[in-house]
């Protein structure tokens, strides 16, 4: 057997879903920048003596940074591979939120939360880490791109309720600096699984299989531009409920604990929802999945306008995360099958980057919103209206994917 082939035989096997175990954890433990930022918003609000708005800037700029490092960190990956990345990603980690820890205003807290721990951080664990795992799966790349994906749900799910407690037992300062230890002491043996290098670098011919095909009627810039509206509109959507669901409960009474218990909710049914959706693109297809996705979280935006109590608000939390899991993963997966492989890192990082610019803008005109209405009702029906952008664009894509199947028959 030539090293070509004995490459080849990797993909599907089992080293691919070692490396996909790997990923998930990586994306688990990095990912916790991403939500320890909501579950200490209230705290950082009173700590600091800022408006909700304010309060809301150190998540806002986390977002942005993590959306420009998924950019940048995926052409290094199309260029150098994920080992270096990875490594480099659990220092900045370390660094962020030590210095997150002795910050003595808002900026300070907020540019160790974006700078350090997202832009050179969180970033690694999340698009590129999708884009790589895309290289070693063909038949089964639906399924393994969204259990990657689900990294970040399965963060959202164990961190906030660990983030809360410790944060209410010792203070968020020494909770900051205890998260950063651990990402160190973690991320560095697991990232010595991912030392040999993406199948598509060494087989061509299988990389080559399920992608690179063109959709008629749209040239490769039009394409990647709508991708990327479109991951802004559902991420702006997304935002309102898992970005101000703890400070939501708060102000409805119920207590922040209560909030950080529907997000851990809402996550943990993410994450069925994303595996769930990897069988179901794996069938009809990443386009079809995002149609469908889209969809049903505008439902569950529309439920949150109806319902208020504490039951019903634990119920569709729980279904807007069993709703919209499946959103962000049928991104990466349309890129695969639009898009040539070696240019997977930056095509993928620029639409997740999308998203993340959505989850930041979402977060932030939410707090706004608040701020000038005195509640959150105005916020959920922008999120609506963002949605049904997402919407169409997504059925307009699939519209005209129609005609790419007429001509490959």
């Amino acid at each position: 057997m030539t090293a070509t082939s004995a490459r080849e035989s990797e993909v599907d096997g089992t080293y691919a879903w070692v490396r996909l175990a790997a990923s998930v954890l990586l994306c688990t433990i990095g990912g916790v920048a991403m939500w320890s930022v909501v579950v200490t918003l209230p705290v950082i609000q009173a700590e600091f003596g800022v408006a909700r708005g304010s309060a809301a800037l150190p998540y806002t700029l986390t977002m942005i940074c993590t959306a420009l490092g998924n950019v940048v960190m995926g052409r290094v990956v199309d260029r150098i591979g994920i080992i270096r990345p990875v490594l480099m990603a659990s220092v900045m980690l370390f660094l962020g939120y030590a210095a997150a820890s002795q910050s003595q205003n808002i900026l300070q807290f907020a540019l160790a939360s974006g700078l350090l721990m997202a832009l050179f951080g969180a970033s690694v664990t999340f698009g590129p880490l999708m884009a790589d795992v895309s290289h070693w799966f063909i038949r089964r790349r639906g399924i393994a791109v969204s259990i990657c994906a689900s990294g970040s749900y399965l963060a959202g799910t164990i961190w906030p309720p660990v983030v809360q407690h410790f944060t209410a037992a010792y203070g968020w300062r020494h909770t900051h600096l205890g998260i950063g230890l651990f990402c160190l002491a973690t991320m560095l043996p697991l990232s010595l699984l991912l030392r040999r290098s993406p199948v598509a670098r060494h087989a061509p011919s299988m990389a080559a299989v399920r992608t690179g095909q063109p959709m008629p009627g749209l040239s490769p810039r039009t394409l990647q531009i709508l991708l990327i509206v479109a991951g802004v509109a559902c991420c702006t959507a997304m935002a309102m409920p898992q970005v101000h669901i703890v400070a939501y409960c708060g102000d409805l009474g119920y207590g922040p604990a209560r909030g950080a218990q529907m997000l851990s909710v809402m996550l943990a049914f993410g994450i069925v929802s994303r595996v769930g959706s990897g069988f179901v693109a794996d069938r009809i297809g990443g386009l079809r999945t995002l149609l469908l996705g889209s969809a049903a979280q505008a439902v569950a935006l529309a439920l949150y306008l109806g319902f208020n109590g504490l039951t019903s608000l634990y119920v569709v939390s729980a279904l807007f995360g069993l709703f919209q899991g499946g959103i962000v993963p049928s991104y990466a997966l349309i890129v695969r099958e639009y898009f040539p492989a070696k240019e997977a890192g930056a095509r993928i990082g620029m639409v997740l980057t999308a998203t993340m610019l959505g989850m930041a803008l979402g977060g932030w005109m939410s707090g706004v919103i608040f701020d000038a209405t005195g509640s959150y009702r105005a916020a959920f029906g922008n999120g609506l209206v963002w949605n049904m952008l997402n919407l169409g664009i997504a059925a307009l894509l699939l519209v005209r994917s129609f005609g790419r199947r007429a001509a490959l028959a």
